[in-house]
């Protein structure tokens, strides 16, 4: 039987950046777990490409600037960010910790940063919502092929106050994670998805056995996850999805998963109201390019029309000032928040990202930035043949 997650009585681990707290969640979390929250697809090329693609720029500081006060604040979805980092969209906290997302909402809310709630979360919803008070919380959906369902969660976010939703493009079918199937990942006893809930009751009358495969408990296989993907989620999904959603919704709609300036324009096209370039924390298909090399050619092509966000590979504060440099309207942190959750419970989520969050204001001050408004292409070099390049002027909305 798999380990449960420890409580939030478990005294919480020292780190003192973000590659740590990695390390920390390494050592405590079940193999299996670990594996589940690490992994990406296949050959994981482009897991080590999205961090490694920081590594092509150097910051060029601006000396004798009055850095006495400085802001990392902004504002976006009509609320003041402590920085320009959201809490992304990840599945299923309660295999880190018992806190599960509850946690993670309450300790966000703690140092004013925005959390986006997975559909496939270990709590619905709604009760996220309702016990975790955070001002702004943004919910991360999957397009399944029951549009009444989807419709149903369209509705709840709307009612328990999320601020806008975030459609995730790039999962059509679920890429192949060696990790999985290594240690035959399958979902604890002890939990489920809570969202899913309703999908299992409509389709147990009719196709017995569906509860079980919507908690990715088949043990038969590798991971149920693929099997609930292959059966719910609608690899028919095209742009025409896009007026679905915004005629049963008021709230805005981002997509996540765009790579490239053409699907960028798309989006555009389509009346979208922000994007997240991403490929999913290379989660998906392996070797697609690294999110930050192709966030430059999505700011251009939408060209300060939208916001644009991105994940993939954050791990410093210098990593948050080199994204916002390219135009990056702000970024969102996965692995690291579910890490700082698997060490410490609510308070080791606080403690990350406070800890990126100061990494991130030290960075501004010693680049000569006073605030995130400040922050821009200028402040970039990037490594090539020929040595340290300029790096083009780009909008940033």
């Amino acid at each position: 039987m798999a380990q449960r997650p420890q409580s939030t009585s478990a005294q919480q681990q020292p780190f003192i950046n973000l590659e740590e707290v990695e390390q920390l969640a390494k050592a405590t979390l079940p193999k299996m777990a670990y594996g589940y929250f690490a992994a990406g697809a296949e050959t994981e090329q482009t897991v080590g490409d999205n961090r490694s693609a920081f590594g092509q720029y150097r910051i060029l500081p601006r000396i004798l600037v009055d850095v006495s006060k400085v802001s990392t604040s902004c504002n976006m979805f009509g609320y003041s960010m402590a920085m320009p980092l959201l809490v992304a969209p990840m599945a299923m906290h309660g295999l880190a910790h018992s806190d599960k997302e509850l946690g993670t909402a309450r300790a966000a809310a703690a140092v004013n940063i925005p959390m986006c709630v997975s559909t496939m979360a270990n709590m619905s919803l709604q009760e996220v919502a309702a016990q975790a008070q955070h001002p702004c919380m943004l919910f991360q959906l999957y397009v399944i092929r029951d549009r009444q369902i989807v419709e149903g969660w369209v509705r709840q976010a709307e009612a328990a106050g999320y601020k806008a939703l975030m459609i995730t493009v790039d999962a059509p079918r679920l890429g192949r994670r060696e990790a999985d199937e290594r240690n035959r990942f399958r979902l604890p006893d002890h939990l489920h998805m809570a969202n899913l809930q309703v999908l299992a009751e409509k389709r147990a009358a009719g196709q017995p056995g569906s509860t079980a495969l919507l908690d990715a408990r088949d043990s038969s296989h590798s991971s149920g996850l693929f099997e609930l993907f292959a059966r719910e989620v609608d690899d028919t999904l095209t742009w025409e999805a896009i007026p679905w959603l915004r005629s049963i919704t008021k709230l805005p709609i981002y997509i996540k998963g765009v790579l490239s300036p053409a699907d960028a324009l798309l989006a555009l096209q389509h009346g979208v109201d922000g994007i997240v370039v991403s490929n999913h924390g290379g989660r998906q298909l392996d070797y697609s390019p690294a999110a930050l090399d192709m966030l430059p050619g999505v700011v251009a092509a939408v060209g300060g029309r939208l916001p644009v966000l991105m994940d993939g590979g954050i791990r410093r504060g210098t990593d948050v000032l080199k994204a916002l440099a390219l135009g990056a309207s702000a970024v969102l942190l996965g692995r690291p928040v579910i890490y700082g959750l698997a060490v410490g419970g609510q308070p080791g989520v606080q403690q990350v990202l406070q800890t990126i969050q100061r990494e991130f204001e030290l960075a501004m001050a010693l680049a000569g930035c006073k605030s995130v408004a400040d922050i821009g292409p200028q402040l970039l070099l990037r490594c090539s043949a020929d040595g340290l390049q300029p790096v083009a002027g780009r909008a940033r909305l």
